[in-house]
């Protein structure tokens, strides 16, 4: 599809992909290990109700990798897929039941390396171009499908920071759920935000230690 297909606020995001390097979205881990296991998100965007939005999902607390993160459908690749954008589509479908007949995908980010799971994420970028309320599909793996508005995610009242109990400090979003979008995903999405110009100015000294999981 061409960036013209777009709509006028995704098209900086286009014309970014294919620009932007790793270390601007994951600073501290810019380099993909050879060994690391091949894996993909979508980050699918839509014209929802309340403006443009981002698709997030609420993980099983039960999942062994990453567990009860809000983050983006995905998940590893598997023999059958033909590239990373297969691999997120067809996550996707299982996950949370897009339709990928309805998806432009108009790019992906750089290869990201997720060192708690030694996944090599790449993120694929979509439009969704037939936006619809979405149900997990099996709530082995999502719990909760969340049609987040872009207008909320940059929403300085929504920003803050999160501590682990390791002493990892990084960036979170308030999406409503009782524990926040923090993380790989928060910190792709902050990041990515920022070099995009989307972002609103926040106070990042504010901070909030991680809710335990259930």
């Amino acid at each position: 599809m061409t960036v013209d297909s777009l709509p006028a606020w995704l098209r900086p995001l286009a014309e970014l992909a294919s620009s932007v390097e790793a270390e601007q979205l994951s600073p501290n881990f810019p380099s993909v290990p050879a060994a690391a296991r091949p894996a993909a998100v979508l980050m699918l965007f839509s014209e929802g109700e309340h403006g443009p939005e981002l698709l997030l999902t609420e993980r099983s607390s039960t999942m062994r990798n990453h567990a009860g993160q809000i983050a983006f459908p995905g998940g590893k690749s598997d023999p059958g897929d033909v590239d990373a954008a297969a691999t997120a589509l067809r996550e996707a479908e299982e996950e949370v039941g897009v339709d990928a007949t309805t998806v432009d995908v108009f790019g992906t980010l750089p290869t990201l390396w997720l060192p708690p799971s030694n996944f090599a994420v790449t993120p694929v970028l979509g439009f969704w171009r037939e936006p619809k309320p979405l149900l997990p599909v099996s709530d082995l793996e999502v719990v909760t499908v969340i049609h987040q508005p872009i207008r909320r995610l940059v929403d300085p009242d929504n920003r803050f920071s999160v501590t682990h109990p390791s002493g990892w400090r990084g960036p979170a979003f308030e999406v409503g759920t009782p524990m926040p979008l923090w993380g790989f995903t928060a910190g792709v999405i902050s990041r990515l935000f920022e070099v995009l110009g989307w972002e609103q100015p926040w106070d990042d000294s504010v901070t909030r230690p991680l809710p335990e999981l259930p």
